[in-house]
């Protein structure tokens, strides 16, 4: 088994957070009497960091990103976080994991508080060694500088035997500027064409192939 290490993605990944996370931009965009999003931009705000996605797919300046922003966790962390679902087959993955002696974290450019708050309302939060995510403030969102500073703080330093797991490219592109190899699942929100485009070295199609490759490495 090559991979001791594994970060997992939490969005997309561990947990299937789209209508929470709908919801809460929807909510946001009738707070600011901005026109509604049509299905595929709503879905594109799953995975990567909030302001980006914000700026990009709604052309709001600074001022409004952080006003939208704001508007989206009124609602998310009332409701939006707990409107999600763990996929199926993700506890038996993460139970054979631990048990061949893998160290599990999280890694996702979700705020680290409400990570930590979805992971035990799941009882999940025992499974993972550290739960690590962007900072409220926006400073550390970039799934890159995510990944850097679990690294860090995890105490990480062997990269050969580390792999990252995630939905999006986000999640491959970060994982290969900090030298991790990186698996791309597709019961998420990425198609296989984004995930090979970024790099992947890996594609699992279901929970199940995340063990499946990892133990026969």
């Amino acid at each position: 088994m090559q991979y001791k290490t594994i970060l997992f993605d939490l969005d997309g990944t561990i947990t299937d957070s789209g209508e929470g996370i709908i919801n809460s931009v929807r909510y946001a965009l009738k707070k600011m009497n901005l026109e509604e999003l049509n299905q595929t931009e709503l879905y594109s705000f799953i995975g990567p960091p909030l302001d980006d996605s914000f700026k990009k797919l709604v052309q709001l300046s600074d001022h409004s990103t952080e006003l939208a922003v704001s508007y989206y966790r009124e609602y998310y962390q009332t409701k939006g976080m707990y409107e999600n679902q763990v996929y199926k087959g993700i506890v038996e993955v993460l139970t054979a994991l631990k048990q061949a002696g893998c160290n599990l974290y999280i890694a996702t450019s979700k705020p680290e508080i409400y990570a930590k708050q979805i992971l035990a309302h799941f009882d999940l939060e025992s499974y993972f060694v550290g739960i690590y995510g962007a900072s409220l403030d926006g400073a550390r969102s970039k799934k890159a500088d995510v990944i850097r500073y679990a690294l860090k703080s995890a105490k990480i330093t062997d990269l050969n035997e580390s792999l990252m797991i995630g939905d999006r490219s986000h999640d491959i592109v970060g994982a290969k500027e900090n030298g991790l190899s990186c698996m791309g699942v597709l019961y998420g929100f990425g198609d296989r064409a984004e995930l090979e485009s970024a790099g992947a070295d890996y594609i699992a199609v279901t929970p199940e192939e995340i063990e499946e490759i990892i133990l026969k490495e």
